[in-house]
């Protein structure tokens, strides 16, 4: 079953811009980083919720992995990562109908200072944690402090930014940052509210199972088994359930999330009906696989959820930390050697239209051919830093979808020959007169990915390269990773409609030294913080547009990531008694849409 409803987006691209010059002079129920919110003080639900949705049964969800603890808010530990979403609530909450604008939550009220220094919020008398204690400001202010100096580096980057957070009032409580940040004032009224009182006996930074937080949301964790589900349960007694805000959304009564070894087990999970809804990323096996009885017949429905967002880069990122990949022409290198054609044609039957640089798919995204007009004007002070392709314009190789990508592997041989490398007795040896390898490092129970790295390693032989493939469990993965121990590792990261400060989280001169970040790559380039700088400052919507297409030209030059594919749509297989609204958000598919504003009906 597929939809479309997009027939409003062009309407609201003309809104985004950087924050509108009549900055918000009062207490206002949302606000906007670009423009004024869409809906008024009196809306009564979100566009795409279904206010009359009933109340009742349970989705099920597959994950691949385990977990060893229910603290989604500090590095230590594994947790199923949507636990930080359904669990928890902030002072504001996001829309997706519209690109980073927030309405108030925990909060009744949100005023910001014209200059862009502080930001206030008042808080819901009525706000509630699901052991029906009232959410108070010392809870606040509490875990904005806790969060920012003990929580996960996420949190940091923002905390390290306020000059002080003070009450104000019985309800109030004011932020100052300690320069003007327009993104920032948005963002501190995204921080999950913790309880201070049941943190008061236990150390918040261990990871573990034996202490589950409260929270203020909709669900809280009902039941667990160690690395294999999570049951939540929606709380009858909600605080906020006839808030517009929440109207028609979290009315499933149970989520429950389902653990296994591999995407294998996952899929014949579904098909069995121990899962009730899965997602397929595979464009092929979207086409092949979900043609079993249970679709036949109408129990399962196979929906296409279409989107505008940007890419993001998906594929498989090089460590500049470790030697093997400093010279940009090594990891040129790598990328010629990538036979993009023939991969997709052998895990996607060619389908998969693949990612060509960080913000592609959308009006965010760097023109072709050469930088121009303001962007051009953005990247000349960086111009002699710049790697080939920046000013010039960058394109990522392109085979006969032969196996042998014969083209690839000489580009890549000259490549290398350039950088001093030479193949001695058919081996590649390194300007040191070492053989040129390094370790590949997946996660246990990615099927296509390891496919993926057999081929692409099958044509590094050609060049005599023979890289190490190590495949760990997730908690193993994951200690690694945070510790940026690895030379090549898979590599996702979204971005979205209205980037921002969490530029610097990903690729961050900072963040590439901080253990725990997001930074895998170890980018760290005076052009990459200059454009986020440019992005931040922008003076109007044109100058905004340009900063961003500027970054995603250095960030595409540098030849980080081999990039994959992105799918345009969503593939969602789930049984025809989990529905949703025929009216889709304009980012599609992504955090709080399933199961956000999807019900069960037996009708």
């Amino acid at each position: 079953m597929s939809r479309n409803c997009f027939t409003r987006a062009a309407s609201v691209l003309g809104v985004w811009a950087i924050l509108s010059t009549q900055a918000v002079a009062q207490p206002a129920h949302g606000i906007a980083m670009y423009g004024e919110p869409a809906l008024p003080a009196d809306f009564t639900h979100l566009p795409y919720a279904n206010p009359d949705a009933p109340t009742g049964g349970v989705i099920i969800t597959g994950e691949v992995g385990s977990f060893d603890s229910l603290n989604p808010h500090i590095r230590a530990g594994s947790v199923p990562w949507q636990l930080r979403f359904l669990a928890y609530e902030s002072l504001m909450g996001r829309t997706w109908d519209e690109p980073f604008t927030l309405y108030g939550l925990l909060a009744e009220s949100v005023e910001a200072d014209p200059d862009s220094h502080w930001v206030e919020f008042h808080l819901r008398p009525e706000a509630r944690f699901s052991d029906g204690s009232p959410v108070t400001v010392d809870d606040v202010i509490w875990s904005y402090e806790t969060l920012g100096t003990e929580g996960h580096p996420r949190y940091r980057n923002s905390w390290n930014r306020v000059a002080s957070i003070d009450p104000v009032g019985e309800r109030g409580l004011r932020i100052t940052l300690d320069e003007p940040d327009r993104e920032l004032m948005l963002i501190m009224g995204m921080r999950p509210i913790l309880q201070r009182a049941q943190w008061e006996d236990h150390e918040f930074t261990e990871s573990g199972l034996d202490v589950i937080p409260i929270g203020t949301a909709p669900y809280v964790i009902d039941d667990f088994v160690a690395g294999r589900y999570v049951s939540l349960r929606r709380n009858p007694d909600y605080w906020g359930a006839d808030l517009p805000f929440r109207r028609g959304t979290n009315v499933i009564d149970e989520i429950r999330l389902e653990f296994f070894g591999d995407g294998t087990a996952m899929a014949e999970a579904f098909v069995a009906g121990e899962i009730n809804t899965i997602r397929e990323t595979n464009a092929a096996n979207w086409e092949t696989n979900y043609n079993f009885p249970r679709v036949q017949s109408g129990e399962i429905v196979l929906s296409e959820i279409p989107h505008e967002r940007p890419t993001g880069m998906f594929g498989f990122v090089m460590n500049t930390r470790r030697d093997q990949f400093q010279d940009w022409r090594v990891r040129e290198a790598m990328i010629q050697a990538f036979n993009y054609e023939f991969i997709n044609q052998t895990q996607n039957g060619g389908l998969a239209p693949r990612i060509t640089s960080y913000f592609s798919n959308s009006f965010l995204g760097m023109h072709e051919g050469p930088a121009e007009g303001r962007v051009a004007e953005l990247l000349a002070p960086y111009a002699d830093e710049l790697l080939p392709g920046a000013m010039d314009g960058y394109e990522f190789p392109v085979s006969n979808g032969q196996e042998a990508n014969r083209a690839g592997i000489r580009a890549a041989m000259a490549l290398l020959e350039e950088a001093g490398y030479t193949v001695e007795e058919g081996v590649m040896t390194t300007p040191e007169g070492e053989p040129f390898t390094f370790e590949i490092v997946l996660q246990t129970g990615s099927a296509e990915n390891q496919a993926i790295i057999n081929t692409y390693t099958s044509g590094l032989e050609r060049l005599g390269i023979t890289p190490q493939i190590t495949t760990i469990d997730s908690a193993q993965y994951r200690e690694r990773t945070d510790a940026f121990d690895f030379d090549m590792t898979y590599f996702q990261r979204g971005v979205s409609l209205s980037p921002g400060n969490e530029q610097y989280l990903y690729w961050g001169c900072e963040m590439a030294e901080t253990e725990g970040s997001r930074n895998l790559m170890g980018a760290c380039h005076p052009a990459i913080e200059g454009m986020v700088d440019a992005m931040l400052s922008s003076s109007d919507q044109e100058d905004y547009r340009a900063a961003v297409r500027a970054l995603d030209r250095v960030l595409t030059s540098q030849r980080y990531v081999i990039p994959i594919w992105y799918n345009p749509v969503s593939r969602i297989a789930h049984v025809r008694e989990l529905q949703f609204p025929d009216e889709l958000p304009i980012y599609g598919d992504w955090l709080g849409f399933q199961p956000d504003v999807w019900w069960y009906s037996e009708n």
